[in-house]
């Protein structure tokens, strides 16, 4: 799964006034923000998870992300299930590529990296 590419996709349209009008053209609901957990609407959810996946999939190449719907629909219902509370923190973090162990000192290490990724990703913060 290309989660990454997703995820960058997703940002990208928090920093794109263009890619955010067109997005939003596209869906036909919301405001074409879907940078974070926070951005998404339940609307958005609704279309980007729906019959919208094949086409914004196809948006997104034409701007150079590859993904699938199926990839773009699995990185969004894992964004609504944390935050609806129903997907715990390790399977999120499993569902965007970052695997616990256990052993303390590496799942440490990799929530740290899943922290900066996701402060820096989604709020603009640098935790280094």
């Amino acid at each position: 799964m290309t989660t990454a590419t997703v995820l960058e996709f997703m940002h990208r349209t928090a920093a794109d006034d263009t890619l955010r009008q067109q997005l939003e053209a596209l869906l036909g609901v919301g405001d074409g923000n879907i940078s974070s957990e926070a951005e998404l609407d339940p609307a958005e959810t609704a279309a980007l998870t729906g019959d919208r996946a094949p086409d914004v999939a196809a948006f997104a190449a034409q701007n150079g992300f590859q993904f699938s719907a199926d990839e773009l629909i699995a990185v969004v219902s894992a964004f609504q299930q944390h935050q609806d509370g129903t997907l715990s923190d390790e399977e999120f973090a499993r569902i965007l590529g970052t695997s616990f162990t256990n052993s303390p000192g590496k799942v440490q290490s990799q929530v740290k990296r899943l922290a900066q990724f996701l402060s820096k990703t989604y709020l603009g913060i640098d935790l280094k």
